[in-house]
C-alpha cells in the first residue's frame, strides 16, 4: 500500500512509518513539526519508500498520485500543549480531521482515525469500554484535547455513514517508549527526567490515581490490525494492567536507580482518576494484546532518554 501518515514525524507516529515500511509498504509522513521532530525520522532519510513532507492537516491536503490509507495521528497530544496551544489543538481535530477524511474520500482510500482514551474524560465508569459515553469537562484546561478528538470521531462517522468512506477508530490509551518528546509533561518523561538528573519524582495528588501502560511498538501493532480489519466502530487499545502513579514512581526509581525519592504537589484541574481500557473487542476483533512488559518497556525507554540526554 502507499499510506499517509500525518503526525509522522511524533513520537506514535515515527514507529508506525517504521512499522509500515518493515511490512514493505510505502509511507508518506506528513508533520508541521509543532510537536513532531525531524530527529524522529532522521534514519529514514535514505530509504527509497519513505517520503517526509512539512505541512500543517489544518490546510488542503494535497498528495500527488494514488493514497491507498490514511492514517490520521496528527495532534498535540501533551497537557503542556493544552494550556499553550490550546486553539490549534481544536483545529487539527476538526479542520484536520476534515481534510484528512476530504483527501481518503477523494483518492478512495481506508482512513484511520487516531483518537484517545481522553473521550472518556475523567471516567464514571470503571474499567472503560468502548460503548461508555465519557465524562469531559468542555470548557476546563483539557477540554481543548478531549472534545477534539471526540468531535473528530463524530465526523469520521459522518464520512463513514454518508459518504462511505472506509474508516477505522482506535482509541489510544497511555503509551510509552523511545522518542518521546523530553518535555513532553506526561508523566513518563516527567519521571523518567527527574530520575535521570537524580530530582525528587512530582506525583500529584496522592498517587492513588490510575493508568494503564502500553509501549509503543504494542500499540503500533493494534493499530495496523485494526486498519487491515473490517472493524468500523471503535476498538481500545491500550494495556489492561492497571498501576497506581506512585507505584509507577516507584519503579522508575528503581529502575535508574533514583535515590531523591518522591515528593507530592496538588493534582490539576479534571486529571482522570483512574484510566484502564477494557480490550475484549481489540482480542476478539483483531487478535491483540500486549506483548511488552512494563519494567523490559521502561527500561528500553530510560536508555533512550539517557542517550538524547548526554547529547
Amino acid at each position: 500500500m502507499r499510506v499517509l501518515v500525518t503526525g509522522g514525524a511524533g513520537f506514535i507516529g515515527s514507529h508506525l512509518c517504521d512499522r509500515l515500511l518493515a511490512d514493505g509498504h510505502e509511507v508518506i509522513a506528513m508533520d508541521n513539526l509543532v510537536t513532531g521532530s525531524v530527529d524522529n525520522i532522521a534514519h529514514l532519510a535514505g530509504e527509497r519508500r519513505f517520503k517526509f513532507i512539512h505541512h500543517d492537516v489544518t490546510d488542503y491536503i494535497y498528495v500527488a498520485g494514488k493514497v491507498d490509507a490514511v492514517m490520521h495521528l496528527a495532534s498535540p497530544a501533551s497537557p503542556v500543549d493544552f494550556a499553550r496551544i490550546p486553539i490549534q489543538i481544536l483545529k487539527v481535530g476538526s479542520l484536520g480531521t476534515h481534510n484528512a477524511l476530504g483527501l481518503a474520500l477523494a483518492k478512495g482510500a481506508r482512513f484511520l482515525l487516531a483518537s484517545t482514551s481522553e473521550v472518556y474524560g475523567d471516567p464514571l465508569v470503571h474499567p472503560q469500554p468502548e460503548t461508555y459515553w465519557g465524562n469531559v469537562n468542555p470548557i476546563g484546561v483539557r477540554g481543548v484535547y478531549d472534545e477534539a478528538k471526540r468531535f473528530a470521531e463524530a465526523i469520521t462517522m459522518a464520512y463513514h455513514r454518508i459518504h462511505q468512506v472506509d474508516t477505522r477508530i482506535i482509541r489510544i490509551f497511555n503509551t510509552y517508549g523511545p522518542r518521546m518528546r523530553l518535555d513532553d509533561g506526561r508523566v513518563v518523561p516527567n519521571f523518567i527526567g527527574q530520575a535521570l538528573r537524580r530530582e525528587c519524582i512530582t506525583v500529584y495528588g496522592d498517587g492513588s490515581q490510575t493508568r494503564s501502560f502500553c509501549f509503543v511498538s504494542d500499540l503500533v501493532d493494534g493499530m495496523v490490525r485494526l486498519l487491515l480489519s473490517d472493524e468500523v466502530h471503535p476498538v481500545n487499545i491500550g494495556n489492561p494492567e492497571e498501576t497506581t502513579i506512585l507505584t509507577f514512581a516507584e519503579t522508575i526509581n528503581r529502575l535508574t536507580g533514583n535515590a531523591a525519592g518522591i515528593e507530592f504537589r496538588p493534582l490539576p484541574e479534571d486529571d482522570p482518576r483512574q484510566r484502564r481500557p477494557i480490550i475484549a473487542r481489540a482480542e476478539q476483533i483483531l487478535g491483540w494484546s500486549p506483548q511488552v512488559a512494563l519494567d523490559e518497556g521502561l527500561s528500553r525507554t530510560i536508555y533512550d532518554f539517557e542517550d538524547r540526554l548526554a547529547r
